[in-house]
């Protein structure tokens, strides 16, 4: 494997089974990584964008799909998005090594700054959908999330070996 590649685990899947069945107009994946969340809402949604901060993951995406921006959380892009998912990089690292992974400061440093640039992409009956851990503080998350203006809710939990997967959607 290529470091540019990043093969979906089991965080991508959890969102997965719980976003097959959302469709509308415009879908953005925030961190698109391997491509996988990106080509499910192809299926769903008439216009889809995937956009991730590593342009060598973007070129070497396994599940290959069109309107790939790299940038920098939706920093880049100027139209709102009736669904935005994120497999957030949000596990609590003293310093940031992998961006796919690493989350900062207690898991919301890089977080903090993906919510901040989806307050501007999401349409006014819109969802944010995003994956977190038990091993990062989401409750800061979550309480970010309102802090903003969104109303937000745990729509579903995992457990793993190691791991609780927790899975918030967010509403204006």
């Amino acid at each position: 494997m290529k470091n540019d590649e990043y093969p979906p685990s089991e965080d991508t899947f959890f969102i997965a089974d719980n976003i097959e069945n959302e469709k509308g107009e415009s879908a953005l994946d925030l961190g698109s990584g391997s491509g996988y969340l990106t080509k499910l809402l192809v299926e769903n949604f008439s216009f889809v964008v995937g956009t991730d901060i590593n342009y060598g993951v973007l070129k070497h995406q396994t599940y290959k799909t069109k309107n790939l921006v790299c940038c920098n959380g939706s920093d880049a892009l100027k139209i709102k998005f009736d669904l935005i998912v994120c497999n957030l990089p949000y596990l609590a690292t003293d310093e940031i090594l992998d961006v796919a992974t690493d989350g900062g400061a207690e898991g919301f440093e890089i977080p903090k700054k993906i919510f901040d640039s989806v307050i501007n992409s999401i349409k006014e009956n819109g969802k944010f959908i995003f994956v977190t851990s038990s091993l990062s503080n989401y409750q800061k998350l979550i309480d970010y999330t309102q802090k903003l203006g969104l109303k937000t809710r745990i729509i579903a939990k995992k457990k793993l070996f190691f791991e609780e997967l927790i899975l918030v959607e967010s509403t204006p």
